[in-house]
């Protein structure tokens, strides 16, 4: 995937916190990705780990790391 977005092609979403379980994006976040500037679309990127840590999620590894 490009550096500038988190995607990890585990697109699955959590329902009670609304954030992918693969990248921590919300809905609304992943269908306005590519209208993003970049300097947003890095800001977002810089927050997901917290975002998903504050949230409890633990990320899905990507498939390459799933054997």
């Amino acid at each position: 995937m490009s550096k500038e977005t988190p995607c990890i092609a585990v697109c699955m979403m959590d329902p009670k916190t609304k954030l992918c379980f693969g990248c921590g994006r919300t809905l609304p976040e992943i269908a306005r990705w590519h209208r993003m500037e970049t300097a947003e679309r890095l800001a977002v990127m810089e927050g997901l780990a917290a975002r998903m840590a504050d949230a409890g999620l633990v990320p899905i590894p990507p498939r390459s790391e799933r054997g």
